[in-house]
């Protein structure tokens, strides 16, 4: 088996090589949050530069993501497509594919993965309060211009509150692909044990699966419906120095939600922190994790050791008695 090599490790080199390596339909769910193209985020982004704080209040050191250009979008998708072919072949038939989006790019990800193959499945909302406006006044340019000061303080005046058209962030879109089935549900599941979705596996206060998931305390009826396990304030760890951590109980939902058999492997090829893997390991699950940056691994590596599997979950009993009956009616 090609991927034994791999299997529970986090592996550090290039997805695209890698995912090559990988055996043709011998995973089960893939959950990433790869880099989006928006400044200094490409596939060959510098964690240092990104990571670095100094003058990211000034004009000419904006941080990442907060410059535009349209290139961005088409360059992120003809990188995105090769990616998400070399999924949909590593893949079983009916697999899920996750995919962490910038909103602002959300169509161009989208697009690579449709036209890869995947069929789109659903568009989960990660909603959250707490974020920075990125917008920005003009008045730094303002006064730069070459004309009088009262003229200045005119214009300033003219456009006051005014600023660049950057709204507050405050959701994540997750794309939702699946690579089509072998014949019916029932048929794929029974060769594949992928393919259907967890309805048992609730959120909030044991509300049917929804595709919008909250990790933070908003109001009574969001926290109801729609509202995670809230993520520990050790989870991340203090040696953790990745930007775009995400929370844990996000990833254990959405692996919960879809990974049907105890033996599934989750893939994450942009693994950054591990918290793909962290999610897998702690539902008992396998992972294969990819990551470029060895600080990013070795963390990654940190996490994992960390994680104690889940004991008594009834579950694990229970998929794997359902897994039995499927592998009988195959």
């Amino acid at each position: 088996m090609k991927n034994k090599k791999f299997l529970n490790t986090i592996v550090l080199g290039d997805s695209l090589a890698l995912l090559a390596e990988l055996e043709e339909n011998s995973i089960d769910i893939v959950l990433t949050d790869p880099p989006y193209f928006l400044d200094k985020l490409d596939s060959n982004w510098d964690h240092t530069k990104v990571a670095d704080k100094k003058n990211q209040q000034m004009v000419k050191s904006l941080p990442a993501g907060m410059k535009f250009d349209r290139e961005q979008g088409k360059k992120f998708y003809n990188w995105y497509l090769q990616i998400s072919a070399q999924l949909f072949r590593v893949l079983k038939p009916g697999g899920f594919f996750f995919s962490f989006s910038s909103p602002r790019l959300y169509h161009r990800m989208a697009c690579a993965v449709d036209d890869s193959g995947f069929e789109i499945r659903d568009c989960f909302i990660w909603l959250y309060t707490q974020n920075q406006a990125k917008a920005m006044s003009l008045n730094h340019f303002i006064e730069k211009m070459d004309i009088p000061k009262e003229e200045r303080e005119k214009l300033k005046a003219k456009i006051e509150g005014w600023k660049t058209p950057q709204i507050k962030s405050c959701f994540e879109p997750i794309v939702m692909g699946q690579k089509p089935t072998e014949g019916t549900f029932l048929q794929n599941m029974g060769k594949y044990s992928v393919g259907l979705m967890n309805s048992a596996q609730t959120i909030g206060e044991n509300m049917y699966p929804a595709n919008v998931v909250t990790t933070e305390i908003i109001s009574e009826v969001i926290d109801k419906v729609f509202l995670v396990g809230k993520p520990t304030k050790v989870e991340k760890g203090d040696f953790n120095i990745h930007q775009t951590v995400k929370p844990l109980a996000l990833c254990e939902y959405l692996i919960a939600l879809t990974a049907y058999d105890r033996q599934a492997v989750i893939l994450d090829p942009f693994s950054g922190s591990g918290t793909t893997a962290v999610a897998a390991k702690v539902l008992g699950r396998n992972f294969i994790g990819i990551d470029l940056n060895k600080e990013y691994v070795d963390i990654a590596n940190r996490r994992l050791s960390e994680v104690g599997i889940k004991s008594g979950q009834k579950e694990i009993a229970i998929i794997q008695k359902q897994l039995n009956i499927f592998q009988q009616l195959a």
